[in-house]
């Protein structure tokens, strides 16, 4: 993505000191004000904890209080151009280790779009590449990962999806280590494939004030969703991690408004009546 955008991305180093509740290093990379990003970071991460925080025991409470490792790269990049969508992905891996009992271990991860303004061909390709990689480790896995990110990324206080979804699992232990781990791999490496594409269609699309201020108010909802309902953000927040990567995130403009709603007919009535509803795609 630093070569498609023409702007190199900031490296930042961090490492956490052992002895504390939390210990281990990682690297972001970020831009702000790129040729396409005007917000962009990925994020690598390896650390130690000495407590299993809530968020990451909510399916495991026999794991609760545990000590634990925890290993990912997440992304997200935020387009300055409205009609390229904003993309998040994320792998990770956790082991726990409870007092007396075997190291338990699992996976989880997955790749999501966001657009502000739809289109049926870009849809249908993210999809359909979350689909292939998936293929490898059993038929069931891309409706039942595009379901759980259907519901996932999902603003229940509004009602309303984030954006068109695509895949997304977690605590997968299914087949064990191996197993678990060549998918996130396949997750991971599947992601330039199901992006770029879409960008290298749209970056060029002419946009005005109407398409910024549209973007801007739609960005809202990404914020909401990541302060309210990740368990990415909860997590990096109650295990004591690093702020200022776990909320790399936030888009850099955002728009509220009361009681706003699309004129009927409009390119951005159409997002909500054709792309913000749950569909099969793939």
């Amino acid at each position: 993505m630093q070569a498609e955008d023409g702007t190199p991305f900031v490296r930042d180093a961090w490492e956490r000191p052992s002895g504390g509740r939390l210990e281990g290093d990682g690297v972001s990379r970020l831009v702000e004000e790129g040729g396409l990003l005007e917000r962009g970071g990925c994020n690598f991460s390896h650390v130690k904890g000495t407590q299993l925080p809530p968020s990451a025991t909510q399916h495991r409470p026999e794991l609760a209080g545990a000590p634990f490792e925890a290993l990912g790269v997440s992304l997200v990049f935020h387009p300055r151009n409205p009609y390229v969508p904003t993309v998040h992905m994320n792998v990770r891996m956790l082991a726990a280790q409870p007092a007396g009992a075997p190291m338990v271990t699992w996976f989880g991860g997955g790749m999501d779009l966001t657009p502000y303004y739809g289109f049926e061909e870009d849809a249908r390709h993210f999809h359909s590449v979350c689909r292939h990689a998936l293929s490898p480790f059993g038929d069931d896995k891309y409706p039942r990962f595009k379901h759980w990110c259907d519901d996932y990324f999902f603003l229940k206080h509004r009602n309303e999806p984030r954006g068109i979804g695509g895949i997304f699992y977690d605590d997968f232990a299914e087949g064990g280590f191996d197993n678990g781990f060549a998918m996130m791999r396949s997750v991971g490496d599947a992601f330039l494939e199901a992006y770029l594409p879409i960008v290298q269609r749209r970056r060029a699309t002419a946009y005005g004030e109407r398409e910024r201020d549209f973007q801007a108010y739609r960005r809202g909802r990404y914020v909401e969703f990541n302060l309210v309902w990740d368990r990415g953000t909860l997590f990096g927040l109650q295990s004591g991690g690093r702020t200022e990567s776990i909320l790399m995130s936030m888009p850099p403009l955002v728009k509220w408004r009361y009681d706003w709603h699309p004129e009927p007919g409009s390119p951005e009535a159409g997002l909500y009546t054709d792309f913000l509803v749950a569909r099969d795609w793939a």
